[in-house]
């Protein structure tokens, strides 16, 4: 079997447009959609970092919406421990009722400065709190209820000198700091 030269024509321009289709099928159809899929796997993979950043970002979120209510709590019980007013009016009373109770009745309270503070809706007041006639031991047991008594109090410093006319007796002076409302 002998073919003719009109078949051989057309057994060559068959396999000439086979192999023209399958170039173009490769070249500009799967290519294409090789060099997208390179494309979103190199996407994806820059991506992963964020997404897991993205996760820890979220676990903290979740772990913060958790502690809220106790901070809320927290907040609210602190302001409710601090009086309306301003505080030059109740402060020094209220030391001078705390020392009173302590068995030191001389007592005299300023204002040293005021600033603010961290937590937002509150300022830092410094007061000088002067004790001029104090035995030691009261004075020590004072403080140390006023610490545990008053969660917003603290006591920078304390100076305590002898005095000439009586042994037994010491001046104190406190150098403290309370968180106030704004």
């Amino acid at each position: 079997m002998k073919l003719e030269q009109a078949q051989l024509k057309k057994i060559g321009i068959s396999v000439g447009t086979l192999v023209a289709l399958l170039y173009g099928y490769f070249a500009y159809l799967l290519g294409p959609l090789e060099d997208g899929e390179h494309k979103s796997i190199a996407g994806i993979a820059a991506i992963e970092p964020q997404i897991a950043d993205a996760k820890d970002q979220i676990n903290k979120t979740a772990a913060l919406e958790q502690k809220a209510p106790a901070a809320t709590a927290f907040l609210n019980k602190l302001k409710s421990n601090i009086p309306d007013g301003a505080p030059i009016a109740w402060f020094p009373p209220k030391m001078a009722d705390f020392f009173k109770s302590h068995g030191i009745d001389k007592t005299s309270t300023r204002l040293v400065s005021e600033a603010p503070d961290s937590m937002p809706g509150f300022r830092k007041l410094t007061w000088s709190i002067d004790l001029p006639k104090v035995e030691f031991i009261p004075l020590g047991v004072a403080i140390s209820t006023l610490e545990n008594e008053e969660p917003l109090l603290n006591i920078l410093n304390v100076s305590v000198d002898a005095t000439r006319e009586d042994a037994q007796y010491q001046h104190a002076t406190l150098l403290l700091s309370t968180l106030v409302k704004s």
